[in-house]
């Protein structure tokens, strides 16, 4: 196993430095040091190297209100071809907001977007196949109301822009999460779309029932796509139905999500080119994503193990075009803390997923990898201050 923990190591000791900073009555500041293993014996993969530094602030007032994080990636697995760390690096967020009320408020900046079950899709640290086509944990450039009304949760959006680009050697996919993006020479039939104009709202009611509670909601997006080549506009909708129920420490997640894209491609407009993470790949332009996440929580602490959560996660985008292979991602695995540091073990298994087992990662989302199930250990180590 490879070993690299000198730069895990230091970075944690000034995370403890940091701990020291005085902060005012309404601003927080911190951050978190993160590690991952990669486990794929298949791939001769066997890897512990640092993963992320963040570092975030939010302010909160009665009235004004804002957050910003930024994260730090390189000189580690999988960024190996990067001599330092910060060598990528980009905003999650950063955004102002006003309170009107307790229950309404106006966020202005980069934002995470409110579809489905936002921000998350389950419960997994790697999340689901809806983060990498683009609606899950996704973030763009624009204004968010969020309102609530009794049992009503109320969220419309408005994004002239996508995800600001950030540092990093790809086109078009320097950013964190996936958005439409500038497909890099080495993607074949990749596109060149500038999503433009993005209107986002959802619709989700809380409900009680005996010993269950949890929410149903409708979320709906209407975008442009904009084609550099073509100098053509297309189009992209996106819609989903969602629900949640919580009994005690069980927990229930479900999703059914339809994405529907006609770009105006100088090429194959079958497809579209999505990035993130320093990376572009296409994606299939029309299919339906399903999502279904299943947990159980420990009520018990025991010595420093607490906050034990069990889950299993499946995820499918089942593509329009026949001939293109569906993509699946089934995830299980737990996550908990371990006196100061969080941790998420997840067991990975992909069938066309460019993420997991060395499938095909330009194709995979788009007409298919290799079209058989891969599998991966995975784990991500967090020290948060």
């Amino acid at each position: 196993m490879s070993i690299r923990l000198s730069s895990f190591i230091f970075l944690l000791g000034l995370a403890q430095s940091a701990l020291a900073v005085p902060v005012t009555e309404n601003l927080d500041v911190g951050g978190a040091i993160r590690g991952r293993l990669d486990i794929d014996p298949d791939r001769d993969i066997s890897e512990f190297n640092f993963d992320t530094l963040i570092l975030r602030a939010d302010y909160d007032s009665d009235r004004w209100i804002g957050s910003a994080k930024y994260r730090f990636y390189g000189d580690a697995y999988p960024f190996r071809y990067t001599d330092n760390i910060g060598d990528i690096s980009f905003f999650e967020y950063a955004w102002v907001g006003y309170r009107f009320s307790p229950d309404h408020q106006l966020q202005v900046g980069q934002t995470v977007i409110p579809f489905g079950l936002s921000p998350y899709f389950g419960s997994t640290f790697f999340e689901t196949l809806g983060n990498v086509i683009g609606l899950e944990d996704t973030h763009d450039i624009g204004f968010k109301y969020l309102g609530q009304f009794e049992d009503w949760d109320v969220r419309v959006a408005y994004y002239p822009f996508t995800a600001q680009q950030g540092r990093g050697t790809s086109r078009g996919g320097r950013t964190y999460g996936t958005t439409v993006a500038t497909a890099d020479p080495y993607v074949t039939d990749g596109s060149d779309n500038e999503e433009r104009d993005i209107f986002i709202g959802r619709l989700a009611h809380n409900y009680q029932q005996g010993d269950w509670q949890g929410e149903v909601g409708v979320s709906a997006l209407a975008s442009t796509l904009h084609n550099h080549d073509t100098h053509k506009d297309g189009r992209r909708y996106a819609a989903a139905l969602h629900m949640t129920a919580q009994n005690g420490p069980w927990g229930f997640q479900a999703m059914a999500a339809r994405q529907h894209m006609t770009p105006e491609n100088l090429g194959d407009d079958r497809l579209v080119s999505f990035g993130g993470f320093d990376a572009t790949f296409n994606v299939a332009a029309k299919g339906n994503l399903y999502v279904g996440d299943i947990s159980y929580s420990l009520p018990s602490q025991y010595g420093w193990l607490s906050g034990v959560k069990l889950y299993a996660n499946y995820s499918l985008f089942d593509k329009d075009v026949g001939q293109f292979n569906d993509s699946q991602r089934l995830i299980v695995g737990s996550s908990f803390s371990l006196g100061p540091l969080w941790i998420a073990l997840e067991w990975l298994h992909g069938n066309n997923d460019p993420y997991i087992g060395g499938s095909d990662f330009t194709q995979s989302l788009g007409a298919g990898g290799s079209n058989q199930w891969e599998n991966q250990l995975y784990s991500n180590i967090g020290y948060y201050f």
